[in-house]
């Protein structure tokens, strides 16, 4: 069974049903940053914030942000911008999705939720930064790279040396864009 998606008059909220399992995708309220905070706290090996942080982020960016959802439970989310000196470009950045919401398709479904919100209407492609060894986000973003008909780059952007003193892998910067642009490039 394909999964229904139900768009509320709103735009904020939407409900997606697959099998028995119902998600419903709405923007973040600032009262969600402690489960937000939970959320990626339990999905290590993401790089946690402090909860004023993502209260912040369900506040101040709540319309580039998404919040899934299951039985009232926070189980997955993606926070996002779109990025000031280049408004046709969403920056990801983080998502995250609770083991009880694993193999249901969260975080495509999410971010799908994201690039179709009126707030983005205007971006054409998407930008994120990845670890190396991050099998599940670099899956993740060339699947979305192929539902968007768009090319996939990445070069290594943020140093291990240069800038995380050594303490973190080098995050590479994965480009997204123009989506559509294979689809006209065929044409």
């Amino acid at each position: 069974m394909r999964p229904q998606i139900l768009r509320h008059i709103s735009g904020r909220t939407s409900t997606v049903q697959a099998s028995n399992d119902v998600l419903t995708m709405r923007t973040p309220t600032p009262e969600d940053g402690h489960q937000v905070w939970q959320l990626i706290r339990d999905c290590e090996p993401l790089d946690r914030n402090s909860m004023y942080c993502n209260v912040l982020q369900c506040d101040h960016f709540a319309e580039t942000c998404v919040v899934a959802e299951k039985d009232g439970e926070v189980v997955g989310w993606v926070s996002a911008y779109i990025v000031p000196s280049d408004p046709d470009t969403l920056f990801v950045w983080q998502v995250a999705v609770s083991d009880k919401a694993r193999g249901m398709g969260v975080a495509k479904k999410m971010l799908h939720e994201l690039v179709s919100r009126d707030c983005c209407k205007d971006v054409t492609g998407l930008k994120t930064t990845i670890t190396k060894d991050n099998e599940a986000s670099w899956a993740l973003f060339n699947a979305f790279a192929d539902r968007m008909d768009a090319p996939l780059d990445s070069d290594a952007h943020y140093v291990r040396d240069d800038h995380f003193d050594g303490r973190h892998a080098t995050e590479h910067m994965v480009t997204i864009a123009p989506f559509g642009a294979r689809k006209s490039a065929a044409a």
